[in-house]
């Protein structure tokens, strides 16, 4: 006999609890964020997440493309102009990849190494193009509900932009400017994609389902961890098991 449903408030409650395995917790991670990170590991940080970041538009794009609810795609658009930039009406805006770039030259490296790819490893490279071919492949509402990474994205900005200057003083301040403009994007962004999931996996079975396509996408961030770790180290900095 099925289980019944849970409830939106109990659904959510399920949803959230899945934090407990976000790349926050991974060694890598806090290494960073007690400021106990070499420039060569904070570069290393920067360099690989650059593939992610770019990566972004290109997941978003894949989820508009299937997505056949127009009042959807109206607010979904929204996420590749905070990542790609906009020049509408007079009003222009850089967009979170060129945020990166800034936060690129800020730690010492490079435009062009960071957006040719260079340093990139294998292991990230793998995780981020299975994110991309998820998104293209999957039906939209799991794609959507892949994002929710993102309920606990505010928390993981907020410890960089207080722990970094004091730890990391030889970063120039305006390249964190990224971390500052996703903590308001990234609440925004949530309750577009928890409201989606609270709509459309009502089953228990769908629900169920919903969690399995959150738990990849933790793995996905913390197998991304996983590589940088075994490439440049946690200088004996413990974290949560995965």
């Amino acid at each position: 006999m099925a289980q019944p449903a849970w409830n939106r408030a109990e659904f959510e409650q399920q949803l959230r609890e899945r934090g407990r395995a976000y790349h926050i917790h991974h060694a890598f991670n806090v290494m960073l964020n007690t400021g106990r990170a070499t420039p060569e590991q904070v570069r290393g940080w920067v360099a690989n997440r650059f593939a992610y970041q770019a990566a972004i538009p290109l997941k978003d794009a894949a989820i508009l493309s299937n997505c056949p609810v127009q009042a959807v795609r109206r607010e979904w658009v929204q996420r590749i102009l905070d990542h790609d930039g906009f020049e509408i009406g007079g009003v222009r805006d850089p967009g979170g990849i060129e945020a990166w770039l800034r936060l690129a030259e800020a730690v010492g490296l490079s435009r062009d190494e960071v957006l040719d790819g260079r340093h990139v490893l294998p292991g990230v490279r793998f995780a981020v193009d299975h994110y991309v071919h998820f998104a293209r492949s999957a039906p939209w509402q799991e794609a959507v509900c892949s994002s929710l990474t993102e309920l606990f994205a505010p928390e993981i900005h907020k410890q960089r932009l207080a722990t970094w200057p004091e730890h990391y003083p030889w970063i120039a301040p305006e390249g964190l400017g990224y971390f500052r403009n996703r903590i308001s994007q990234a609440r925004r962004d949530v309750e577009q994609g928890l409201q989606v999931t609270l709509d459309f996996f009502v089953t228990r079975a769908q629900q169920e389902r919903a969690l399995q396509v959150l738990q990849m996408k933790l793995d996905i961030l913390w197998a991304m961890n996983d590589a940088m770790a075994l490439r440049y180290g946690t200088n004996g900095v413990q974290g949560a098991m995965a």
